[in-house]
């Protein structure tokens, strides 16, 4: 059993061959640990342990790294340390790898630079001429104290060739051309380049775009098998939609500053060129520009790594449209599934703590595994701020996207641990018990005269594409909160925890000022004197129970009708539409009151319509057609737990065997 981490990422062979990637997302202070059976990779006599570490220089949305590469490892055999990463090692800095890393986007990690002229086939290398590995720090030291085991199933990789280019472009190479932005000129030699059929020679000065369609966007990293001469340039970039006839190469002026692409300098001969950084997308663009004439023969590969969860088949419904929802959600919960949960596979591969909530609901349609949704709860619970505040990034170094309302989504988080059938760590909610304590005790700091809460200076109240009322005191915020603090109690009750009273207060004194501040004449307004209640703020009215009976027939008669009204733009006297994320918590409160059949019509109508034109996944938005939109957003599958019953089965009574003893309860 091979035991490895990094700081933050590798890539293992052993004996030549390529054997996976990890480890999974963690904070350094508590490092995630890969454990590998290699019993069937080892042969008899001497055995070549490779691995291959890579830090970009900073943190971003997926990692928060250290000052530099480091990895520690250890071999157990038949019970016993056979190998352990010490001064036996050695150790080489790859030169062909650049170290200019500019980053992708303003969430992701860095381009990749290389120069294969620069490179040695060092998995197989003779290493007597390599240095001696520096001990950092012994496995005793401080850096190493909080490991801890991998919580989520290794990742398994198909390789899958490429064959049949979706389109081909054929033209000269541009001059002047900048090698350290290989994105812009990509964008540039897309544009100039006609269609046409690439020959199997090339002359000296030509510029040949392949470009693959996979059928849907995937998180994957694309290779290439060439042959080529020394000063040849390989591109490989990933989009994943269409801007008419042509495939949209993102424009990094635009918010999110994307540029997913990496560039290569090709060496004499035949040669494999694929990158180290997963990225993601729905189509693969390779770009070669040619020194000399020559026969490139290219062989294109795409790796798609794959969660190894356990996972059930979904039954077929009867209605055709609802069906085609399922399968679209299906696929895209799969790809926005690897260590963890991840929103989008092209623009960003994080996992904000909000989204976790809806995709939770999504996977438990598939699976009672529940190490995600453990995952998630984790690391927020690790990366809590100073002053008690979650983290919206898991893990990640940014302040900037504190969103506040993502605290009480870590509650929702909580109760559905509590009640999901596959938990299997019994001491979790104890274990973040004091966490829950101290982030909403944090909270009562933010409570103002009126008894309503606002915003922390330099955070975010809440993160959607909705074009809801932000002003402030704010209607769904609050109504947010007194979920949560509600949820809290619950929790609190099962464990007999004496701050159940002071949160059962503050709801109460929470829905009081809540009723007198937004509740009006003409009808809940979502901040005073202002614009009326959205959608979502109606939805949490009746979830919260401050809306009941008749009144809460009223409300949801009219959340259902702005539904399924198929008109998605804010007009005068509509609700504001909830975004398809938030539409998680309209299904909440349409399912609380028993209107199951209505959920499964906003279904059919709203995601029906993007199934029925052959949609392969849920976009982010209503629509995507912002430049960097993205076509495939985890948090939007999930009317994949809805159509096949994850909301009645977590709100069963939780599993006994997996149930909270009363010792723990009381401890």
């Amino acid at each position: 059993m091979l035991h490895l981490t990094a700081d933050s990422r590798y890539r293992l062979w052993i004996n030549g061959h390529f054997i996976g990637r990890g480890p999974e997302r963690s904070w350094p202070a508590s490092m995630a640990v890969d454990v590998r059976d290699i019993s069937d990779k080892l042969t008899p006599g001497r055995n070549r342990i490779a691995v291959q570490v890579y830090s970009p220089g900073y943190s971003h949305f997926s990692h928060v790294h250290r000052s530099a590469c480091g990895l520690i490892a250890w071999l157990q055999a038949d019970s016993e340390i056979r190998l352990v990463s010490n001064r036996d090692w050695r150790v080489r800095r790859d030169l062909s790898w650049s170290a200019l890393v500019p980053r992708v986007s303003i969430y992701g990690t860095g381009a990749e630079l290389r120069d294969l002229t620069r490179v040695e086939d060092w998995t197989k290398a003779d290493v007597t001429g390599w240095s001696t590995a520096r001990i950092v720090q012994p496995p005793a030291g401080p850096i190493w104290a909080g490991l801890r085991p991998r919580r989520t199933p290794l990742l398994t990789e198909e390789l899958r060739l490429l064959s049949h280019p979706w389109e081909t472009r054929l033209g000269p190479t541009l001059p002047d051309r900048d090698l350290n932005d290989p994105h812009s000129s990509l964008r540039a030699a897309y544009s100039t380049c006609p269609r046409a059929e690439i020959p199997a020679s090339l002359s000296a000065g030509q510029t040949a775009i392949w470009v693959f369609d996979l059928g849907e966007s995937r998180v994957c990293v694309a290779g290439a098998t060439i042959t080529a001469s020394s000063g040849d340039r390989l591109t490989i970039s990933y989009a994943e939609k269409l801007h008419g006839d042509d495939v949209l190469i993102s424009d990094p002026a635009t918010y999110c500053r994307m540029r997913p692409t990496d560039g290569t300098t090709l060496r004499d001969g035949r040669q494999e060129v694929e990158g180290f950084t997963l990225r993601g997308g729905r189509y693969l663009v390779f770009r070669l520009e040619t020194v000399r004439d020559g026969l490139p023969a290219p062989q294109f590969h795409v790796r798609l790594p794959s969660s190894l969860l356990d996972t059930r088949p979904l039954p077929d419904l009867a209605d055709p449209t609802l069906n085609s929802v399922v399968r679209m959600c299906l696929r895209t919960t799969l790809a926005c599934l690897q260590d963890g949960f991840v929103d989008s596979v092209w623009r960003e591969s994080s996992m904000w703590l909000g989204d976790v909530v809806a995709q939770s609901f999504a996977l438990l349609a598939l699976t009672d595994d529940a190490s995600p949704l453990q995952l998630a709860i984790d690391l927020a619970a690790e990366g809590m701020a100073d002053d008690g505040i979650l983290p919206s990034v898991l893990p990640g170094d940014v302040p900037a996207y504190v969103i506040t309302d993502y605290n009480f989504s870590w509650v929702e988080l909580l109760d559905v641990w509590s009640r999901h059938p596959g938990r299997d760590d019994g001491a979790l909610l104890l274990r973040h018990w004091p966490v829950l304590c101290r982030m909403l005790d944090r909270f009562a700091a933010d409570v103002g005269d009126d008894g309503l809460i606002r915003s922390q200076p330099g955070r975010r109240l809440f993160l959607d594409w909705s074009p809801m009322d932000r002003s402030e005191p704010n209607l769904t915020y609050n109504l947010r909160y007194l979920h949560a603090l509600q949820l809290a109690a619950g929790l609190g009750t099962a464990l007999q925890a004496p701050e159940v009273a002071g949160w059962r207060d503050r709801a109460a004194s929470l829905r009081l000022a809540i009723l007198s501040t937004h509740l009006g004449s003409s009808g809940w307004q979502e901040s005073p004197d202002g614009a009326a209640a959205s959608q979502l703020a109606l939805a949490f009215v009746v979830l919260t129970g401050i809306a009941t009976g008749p009144d809460a027939t009223i409300l949801t008669d009219s959340i259902i009708a702005r539904s399924l009204d198929p008109e998605d733009a804010t007009q005068a006297g509509k609700l504001v539409l909830a975004s398809p994320f938030m539409h998680h918590y309209v299904f909440q409160a349409l399912h609380k009151v028993g209107r199951k059949d209505d959920i499964d019509r906003i279904i059919a109508l709203r995601w029906g319509r993007w199934a029925r034109t052959g949609l392969p996944t849920c976009w982010e938005n209503w629509a995507i057609d912002f430049p960097d939109g993205s076509a495939c957003h985890g948090f939007s599958a999930h009317p994949l737990g809805w159509l096949m019953g994850s909301g009645d089965r977590i709100t069963r009574a939780p599993n006994p065997k997996n149930g909270m003893s009363q010792s723990a309860g009381t401890a």
